[in-house]
This record gives structure tokens, C-alpha cells and sequence, in this order.
């Protein structure tokens, strides 16, 4: 199982269309398309899980840098969350002054 990250999405993108595209490549076990969780609007980014990772790594090989609705996606292999910077502009939560 592979995670994919795909970023760049136009803010309209749906995972349908987003589903569309990666199953050119094989099976797609599920498309997430992050929104905020105040608004409801789509943050411009995803989340695509295909179970064959040789599958996966031809859709991030292909898939990369085309276009969706008019914007370049830029689509790699998730990072798992323990692997990311923090958000907040770093401190670590905390104020320092």
C-alpha cells in the first residue's frame, strides 16, 4: 500500500476526476481531497492510497507535474505525519518570550 500526496489541485478538483486520473495507472483504493474543517472549502491538496506500489510509483512517475483543471500537480509519495515539520512557524507550541 502506498500513499500518495497530490498537491497543486485546483481548488474545484474532485476525487472523482482525481480518481480518474491515477486508475489510468491501476486500482485505486481511496482518494481523499483535505478541506477545511471551518469552511468546507478544499485546501488544494490530496490524498490517493493505491495498494500495488508498483502501480503507484508509475501513476507519481506519470502524473507528476500534468495538468488538472488547469494547474500542474505536483504528486510524490507521502511523507508519514511523524516525518513533517510542525506547523505554527516552529517553537513547538510554545512562546519564547
Amino acid at each position: 500500500m502506498k500513499n500518495i500526496f497530490v498537491g497543486n489541485l485546483a481548488f474545484g478538483a474532485t476525487e472523482d476526476a482525481v480518481r480518474t486520473m491515477f486508475e489510468a495507472y491501476g486500482a485505486v483504493d481511496r482518494v481523499s481531497i483535505i478541506t477545511d474543517r471551518d469552511t468546507g472549502q478544499a485546501k488544494g491538496f490530496g490524498f490517493v492510497e493505491m495498494s500495488a506500489n508498483a502501480d503507484a510509483d508509475r501513476a507519481i512517475a506519470g502524473l507528476n507535474g500534468k495538468e488538472l483543471d488547469g494547474r500542474a500537480l505536483n504528486v510524490n509519495e507521502a511523507r508519514p505525519k511523524g516525518d513533517r515539520p510542525s506547523g505554527g512557524g516552529g517553537g513547538g507550541g510554545r512562546n519564547r518570550w
